[in-house]
């Protein structure tokens, strides 16, 4: 019981410190891949919920398909930047 408590406040630090970084990082690509570490860590606190469903969710959907969406934005937009 008490790995389970501190693992779990671990993972609540971590995503804490990683929801930080991704609104104050000035890069964009730093902030993304800092949200997807929080969707991550996230998706591990649903997991040691015994939530397997929403945590499998979580991971598909925010961590893969949002963090990619954001990755192709991020990238065509700086191509349009680097043509003018």
């Amino acid at each position: 019981m008490m790995a389970f408590d501190i693992s779990q406040i671990l993972l609540m630090f971590v995503t804490l410190v990683l929801a930080i970084f991704t609104i104050e990082l000035k890069n964009l690509l730093y902030a993304v891949l800092s949200f997807s570490g929080m969707c991550i860590t996230i998706g591990a606190m649903y997991w040691l919920l015994n939530a397997p469903y929403v945590a499998i969710f979580q991971l598909l959907i925010y961590a893969g398909a949002v963090v990619t969406l954001f990755l192709a934005a991020l990238t065509l937009t700086k191509l349009k930047e680097s043509i003018r």
